[in-house]
């Protein structure tokens, strides 16, 4: 698990008040007190600042856009999961070709 401090280090032009407003809205959240961050909450931490930093969201549309991208990577993981549970089970070859359309996007 990763301290506060090891993360202000790991992350250029990071501020500690910026992260712990972070945490003080639900956008990082890290277990313990003091917080401790996992690999995937400072990985968070990084998408945030760059957001924010470098992408130029504002700090009310923070929720919104991490609340898209959350449900995106869910939608993402449960795709994974079906194709694979699929395959597992040796699918018709129709149904592979339509999984493998939608996988990769095409019509």
């Amino acid at each position: 698990m990763i301290t506060i401090e090891m993360l202000l280090r790991s992350v250029d032009g990071l501020q500690e008040s910026e992260l712990r407003a972070w945490i003080e809205q639900d956008l990082v959240r890290p277990a313990g007190d003091p917080p401790r961050f996992s690999d995937l909450d400072a990985a968070r931490v990084r998408l945030i600042r760059e957001l924010r930093h470098e992408l130029e969201i504002e700090e009310a549309t923070l929720p919104v856009v991490l609340s898209l991208l959350d449900q995106l990577y869910r939608e993402r993981a449960r795709l994974r999961r079906l194709c694979q549970a699929l395959e597992r089970h040796a699918a018709p070859e129709q149904l592979r070709r339509l999984l493998d359309a939608i996988a990769s996007d095409s019509p």
